[in-house]
């Protein structure tokens, strides 16, 4: 039953010989192992950066956005948060799903700066992240304290 199996495989996968003159192998003997390698080869390209940049620059370059700091809720749901900006030395700003904005005001003996590698938030049972309560942790093992949440508002 072995022989037969791989006989059928082997025939699946190698081209049909006689037909073009090459010679038919012949059945391996019982209790001989034959042996097939299939191997597959996967190329990824990636652009440069040049070609990268000719394909994916805007035609004129974006006017910077201004913010605008308006009242906000003191706690922010922590499934929400989808990323983090550091645009100001004494904050945070939090980019939430949806794409609206809150900024986190840290307290001034907590630069921002030392947030550029990454953060942490410890998970609370109420799934929130709030002010006065919890803290960023920096990945180099500092950490501050959130003193006040802004809403952010692009000026028109």
């Amino acid at each position: 039953m072995v022989n037969e199996l791989l006989a059928a495989i082997t025939a699946f996968f190698l081209p049909p010989m006689g037909a073009e003159g090459l010679a038919v192998p012949p059945d391996p003997a019982p209790g001989r192992v034959t042996q097939i390698r299939i191997q597959q080869h996967i190329v990824i390209r990636i652009p440069g950066p040049d070609a990268a940049r000719r394909v994916s620059a805007p035609a004129a370059p974006l006017p910077p956005i201004t913010w605008v700091e308006r009242d906000a809720d003191k706690c922010v749901r922590m499934e929400a948060v989808s990323g983090a900006a550091i645009t100001r030395a004494d904050s945070v700003d939090l980019v939430l799903a949806g794409g609206r904005r809150v900024r986190a005001k840290l307290g001034r003996e907590c630069p921002s700066l030392d947030f550029y590698s990454g953060f942490y938030v410890r998970p609370t049972k109420d799934g929130m992240v709030c002010a006065k309560r919890d803290v960023f942790r920096s990945r180099s093992g500092g950490e501050c304290r959130i003193q006040a949440f802004r809403t952010l508002i692009p000026e028109r």
